[in-house]
């Protein structure tokens, strides 16, 4: 018999001193990277309408949405529903977002505001007249319509 015996060699352990260093560069990631929500639609999503020529939106925080569709529940009534922020509104309020939108900016930014209509292709023309109108009483006249790209001509 020898003296010294045979040992059988194993794996060496996994080394683990930089695991927490990684978790945290993860984490740092993802805070850094992810966007929330900032609206919960109450009205059906919009089908946009499509559009050949598309330009990008710009400065994003000088951007106040106006979404118009159809409601997702019977008991908010039938026809075209206007969405300001959170809440179901009219035409009527338009003219007090945009005014609450203005104070949320600084001076020399408000004429750079831009107000964007996302509206569903089958919503009616008078609705959108009327958010206009409105958006032309409190002097927001830079407008944009949101569309989809690509082409949908149909004869």
């Amino acid at each position: 018999m020898s003296k010294f015996g045979k040992k059988k060699k194993g794996l060496p352990a996994v080394n683990t001193a930089a695991l927490p260093d990684i978790v945290f560069m993860l984490l740092f990631f993802f805070m850094v990277t992810t966007t929330m929500r900032e609206t919960e639609l109450k009205i059906q999503t919009p089908k946009l309408p499509s559009a050949t020529e598309v330009k990008k939106l710009e400065h994003k925080s000088l951007v106040s949405t106006i979404y118009v569709g159809k409601a997702k529940t019977e008991k908010q009534g039938k026809g075209d529903k206007i969405q300001l922020n959170d809440k179901i509104a009219t035409a009527e309020d338009v003219p007090a977002f945009i005014l609450n939108e203005r104070t949320l900016v600084s001076e020399a930014e408000i004429p750079f505001m831009t107000v964007s209509i996302k509206a569903d292709k089958k919503s009616s023309v008078g609705t959108i007249s009327d958010i206009k109108l409105k958006l032309r009483d409190v002097n927001a006249l830079k407008l944009s319509l949101s569309t989809q790209k690509g082409s949908e001509i149909k004869q």
